[in-house]
């Protein structure tokens, strides 16, 4: 079995639904936030505020492009499209799942914008950042996953469909 890959905008559940999805399937769970974190020894939003976006982002595709795992539920930060690198990697390592929510949904769901670790430049909203990412999780994905008024349990199961009909 390949590796499932959850990208999507802050908020949408790459985190919380891989969680459940890796102990629903018999795979393991990778978050690479965490992985960013442990790697430089500081939260993202540390990272983000004391190197910049630019750099965050260099971190976040570094993190990525190292990953070499099989049977593995991977959840990367929501900017892990922001870099050419990133995606070509997310694709090859397995199936990358788009969890799509509205700008909306987004917006109702984030409430720590300030200490998050959201890849914001100095100036950008969310619905800036919702404008250029968008585009770029819809060319990444081999799935679409719409997942803004579902519950987890019908997130997850509408991932495990979509990627048992994707593989058959």
């Amino acid at each position: 079995m390949d590796n499932i890959i959850l990208i999507g905008m802050p908020g949408s559940g790459k985190s919380t639904v891989g969680v459940v999805l890796a102990k629903a399937m018999g795979l393991r769970f990778l978050d690479v936030d965490l992985l960013v974190q442990e790697r430089e020894g500081a939260l993202l939003q540390q990272l983000i505020d004391s190197r910049g976006v630019e750099r965050f982002l260099d971190l976040e595709r570094d993190a990525i492009c190292a990953l070499d795992c099989q049977g593995t539920v991977i959840a990367p930060g929501g900017s892990c499209v922001c870099r050419e690198e990133s995606i070509a990697h997310m694709r090859r390592l397995g199936t990358v799942v788009y969890l799509k929510l509205s700008l909306e949904d987004v917006t109702a769901r984030i409430h720590n914008m300030a200490s998050r670790g959201i890849a914001l430049s100095p100036g950008q909203t969310l619905a800036d950042v919702f404008q250029y990412r968008a585009p770029l999780y819809e060319r990444c994905a081999h799935i679409t996953v719409p997942c803004g008024s579902q519950s987890l349990a019908e997130t997850i199961e509408a991932v495990k469909e979509a990627y048992n009909n994707k593989r058959t």
